[in-house]
């Protein structure tokens, strides 16, 4: 018996031993620079190599405009990640480059991903698969400074609830020089930000049409609804003058420095808005239509498992992508970047429900759309166009519209083919 115990007192010993000479799995993972979202991932990493000491992640970071083709790149060539970042709307396009995996359903039952997950996680589904899962969610808000409010004789505390409200404040909050030129915008115009979402999925439908048909594989906006949100969009720089594409570069960094008065963006700003020292700005729900209709755009990034991975980095990477997309990341996420849980029991506490700035985003979950894009940068670059043609070109909107649908049609039949 003796003898016994001392013969498994040497094994334990030599299987301690063995552990920790044995050398741990490392895994990648890549994402675009965004500081917030960085840092958040810096800490999530630090906690999974806590718990599981045996598994070390390198993490990896490019600029968004060169994000997709440093990923391909990579990938084709046996390199890279092993757990890649992406935007629901280039699934399509990684799966095409064979760049990600479908998840086990072993590791990740479907039926568990829909009872926990919000719904747009559906956008990362193909047939009976799911090629990710998110971290966080975004719709989209009117951020508004309320400084600027309180200089224009506005309530800081009322903000605007419908379009006509809204054109009403962006006309008493733009300031512009002698000659006439803006210097502080009502209303930021930004159709790259996300203004291109605001008139896709928010301002079409509230003008009683609905950008695309067959599960968002016909252009449907080429219509008297679509015309009209073009029109309405395109006259706040050409009729009301509250605002101007290209001003400061980006409508966001407007805002930042206290140079425009409202601006459509996402959660994801949050984090980022938060660092401004004496910056006081608040949220509401997007602005309603005259009879109430309100409008949403939801969207997230994914989390996904590529080609590459393979063996114990599979597993590895299983592990990681299990644990960034759980409650307590999710949780992380939601302090440092501001975005919202994708799992809605972490989302939809009283706490979250009743903040002052999460609550309007969690009320636009309600209502949002997901625009299944085939191909989201040359889709948005469609808008882009079509904003640009009227506004610096000079173009009627109505023929720049049947430009822009016609263009984007076939951005999606390609994708098709």
């Amino acid at each position: 018996m003796r003898f016994r115990h001392m013969l498994a007192s040497v094994a334990m010993g030599f299987a301690t031993f063995a552990s920790f000479g044995a050398k741990a799995v490392e895994i990648e993972y890549w994402q675009y620079v965004f500081d917030t979202r960085v840092k958040a991932m810096t800490q999530l990493i630090a906690k999974f190599e806590a718990a599981n000491p045996d598994i070390k992640v390198k993490q990896t970071t490019f600029p968004y405009a060169d994000y997709q083709t440093k990923v391909a790149a990579a990938i084709l060539a046996g390199q890279g990640p092993d757990v890649v970042q992406l935007f629901y709307g280039w699934t399509d396009n990684f799966i095409a480059g064979k760049m990600i995996r479908p998840l086990r359903a072993e590791a990740f039952p479907a039926a568990d991903i829909e009872r926990d997950f919000f719904p747009i996680v559906s956008a990362m589904k193909r047939g009976n698969d799911y090629y990710g899962l998110p971290t966080a969610v975004r719709s989209l808000a009117l951020f508004y400074n309320k400084k600027a409010f309180k200089d224009a004789g506005l309530d800081p505390n009322n903000p605007p609830k419908n379009l006509d409200e809204l054109i009403a404040a962006a006309e008493k909050t733009t300031k512009r020089d002698g000659a006439g030129n803006i210097v502080s915008a009502g209303l930021t115009l930004d159709m790259a930000g996300q203004d291109h979402q605001w008139w896709r999925e928010v301002l079409i439908r509230q003008f009683g049409g609905v950008p695309y048909t067959d599960n968002d594989t016909k252009v449907a906006y080429n219509s008297e609804a679509g015309l009209k949100a073009l029109t309405f969009y395109t006259d706040l720089q050409k009729k009301q003058k509250v605002g101007q594409v290209g001003f400061m570069d980006e409508g966001q960094a407007a805002f930042r420095a206290g140079l425009a008065a409202m601006t459509i963006d996402g959660t994801f700003r949050l984090g980022s808005f938060n660092t401004i020292k004496g910056f006081e700005w608040g949220v509401t729900e997007l602005p309603a239509n005259a009879q109430g209709v309100r409008s949403n755009y939801a969207s997230y990034f994914a989390n996904a498992i590529t080609t590459k991975a393979e063996g114990e980095k599979l597993a590895a990477a299983e592990k990681f992508l299990a644990y960034v997309s759980s409650p307590e990341a999710m949780k992380i996420w939601l302090e440092v970047v501001g975005e919202l849980p994708a799992r809605r029991t972490a989302a939809l506490t009283p706490e979250n429900t009743a903040h002052p700035v999460y609550g309007p985003f969690l009320k636009g979950l309600e209502y949002a759309h997901t625009t299944l894009f085939k191909d989201e940068a040359a889709q948005r670059q469609t808008a882009i166009d079509m904003v640009n043609r009227v506004l610096i070109g000079n173009e009627e909107p109505k023929a720049s519209l049947a430009k822009a649908a016609e263009a984007e049609q076939a951005i999606i039949d390609r994708a098709k083919r």
